[in-house]
């Protein structure tokens, strides 16, 4: 990383936070420019940039038709320079960080070579404007090192960034949760911790499984930190490593508060395995993996006046169901005020009503995006809806992992009102071999983004579909390179998407 990056990322000769646009944001969701319009975020982390290939990039498409900004290391105040294999938007996240209305945007760089370090990993705070979005003031950035905000020290294969997730808590605190899963310690390699980044002055503190009130000891290759989910009043980590007694890889997560406690780290509230609370098959078992996706949407109970509460899901695509291994499950959790939780559903190819069957090596549960479509109401199957990637789906012997999404509701039972969809079945681009459609997904309120980032080229795009949606129904809307103003080529396009 060269000096004038390190600068940037200490903060040093930036000019201080930004807040200039305050009185002109409108401060929508997702809006980095502050028309009061949504805008897209559609990630490319293999993307060549300055003739570095995997370098990688990110699409802001503005809504209204109002064009498409790129954001790399290449771009005039984004700190760094693009690098081979930085995979720049491997994760992202989106949140008001200085609060001013508009939006920013997280990007995590995992494979970011910190000085000699290789993939010790980097995250950058791109901040949205009304004149020039991602440009008109210098980035934050964030790294391990001395003197930094997340303290220890760059080692190689850290992977800083690997997952990010960002909110607004209900003090009006925004917060960045950002993942380093191959975080070495005394106890071994890739135990994992997460940096947590609050306020608007980017104070930051970092978490481990050693931490106090933190379930369980940090272990090697718990990963702790791989996957994380927000809402503004809890956030979860995944360790999809973590051992249970003798269980290699059954995996796990830990619920918190973004609140700060008198430890000085955000309040932790309970850490569980698959074996915590009951369900059909609740024996962890070796690479199950649970926690290696999660998702979570607010949810107001019946009987509450607003949202207190959240819905959270949790993706174990090693599950094995019968002989079918790897055939993969999601846990549905009730995420109560006072911090307890409780099991709602278990989900699997297999549940009664269920479109589909489970089958070996489908990995349901791979990736999770949720919502709740109306916010302003008491909570109900219709509002609380869940995507579930199943990129291991096999459409024919002929197209091995091509893929596919289930949705469900997140309240009820499961196959009420689930729909498929898939390449060929309301994806527009045909079944193809290692698609792996449902590797990349997103969530509006509006809509479900699927993003198809591998197999046929001409297939690479990303689709918004309504969350009611019939199996086989059509997108709403399409995004692909060459189109829209969004540049042609690309080579992972739709890898993540928000």
């Amino acid at each position: 990383m060269a000096l004038v990056g390190a600068l940037l990322l200490l903060g040093l000769g930036t000019g201080g936070t930004p807040a200039a646009a305050a009185a002109t944001c409108a401060g929508v969701q997702s809006d980095f420019n502050g028309d009061g319009i949504r805008d897209t975020v559609i990630a490319d982390p293999d993307a060549t940039v300055a003739g570095k290939e995997r370098a990688g990039l990110v699409h802001i498409v503005l809504g209204g038709g109002k064009g498409v900004v790129e954001i790399s290391q290449d771009t005039p105040n984004v700190a760094d320079s693009p690098e081979t294999g930085d995979q720049f938007g491997f994760s992202v996240a989106v949140y008001d960080a200085n609060k001013d209305g508009c939006s920013d945007l997280a990007v995590g760089i995992p494979y970011e070579d910190v000085g000699t370090v290789r993939d010790a990993g980097y995250v950058q705070v791109v901040f949205g404007s009304t004149t020039a979005v991602g440009q008109e003031f210098p980035s934050k950035g964030f790294i391990q090192g001395a003197n930094q905000p997340l303290g220890g020290g760059p080692e190689e294969d850290d992977w800083l960034g690997y997952a990010v997730a960002a909110g607004m808590s209900t003090t009006g605190h925004p917060f960045l949760v950002i993942g380093v899963p191959g975080e070495d310690g005394a106890g071994g390699v890739d135990m994992g911790l997460i940096g947590y980044v609050y306020g608007t002055d980017f104070k930051a503190a970092s978490v481990s499984q050693n931490s106090t009130g933190v379930w369980e000891d940090a272990e090697p290759y718990d990963r702790f930190g791989a996957s994380i989910a927000a809402t503004d009043r809890f956030f979860v980590v995944g360790a999809p490593g973590e051992s249970t007694g003798t269980v290699a890889f059954a995996g796990g997560v830990q619920a918190f508060r973004p609140s700060i406690n008198s430890n000085g780290i955000p309040d932790p509230l309970f850490g569980m395995g698959q074996g915590r609370v009951p369900g059909p098959d609740s024996a962890a078992q070796t690479d199950d993996r649970y926690g290696s996706a999660l998702a979570m949407a607010p949810y107001r109970p019946a009987g509450a006046a607003t949202i207190t509460d959240a819905l959270l899901a949790v993706g174990v695509p090693g599950e094995d169901l019968g002989t079918a291994v790897d055939a993969g499950a999601v846990h549905v959790y009730h995420l109560k005020a006072d911090g307890t939780v409780t099991l709602v559903n278990w989900i699997d190819q297999n549940t009664a009503d269920v479109e589909g069957e489970a089958e070996p090596g489908d990995f349901f549960g791979q990736r999770l995006a949720a919502v709740n479509t109306a916010t302003n109401v008491v909570s109900t199957a219709a509002t609380m809806r869940l995507a579930v990637g199943v990129p291991g789906d096999e459409a024919t012997e002929e197209t091995p992992e091509a893929g596919g999404v289930q949705i469900f509701p997140m309240l009820g039972p499961p196959g009420a009102s689930d729909a498929w969809i898939a390449p060929g079945e309301g994806i527009p681009s045909g079944p193809a071999s290692r698609t792996y459609a449902g590797i990349s997904l997103g969530s509006s309120p509006s809509s479900l983004y699927v993003g198809v980032p591998y197999g046929p080229v001409e297939g690479h795009a990303v689709h918004a579909f309504p969350w009611n949606t019939a199996s086989g129904g059509a997108p709403t809307q399409t995004w692909r390179p060459g189109e829209g103003g969004i540049p042609a080529g690309g080579a992972a396009f739709g890898a993540a998407v928000r």
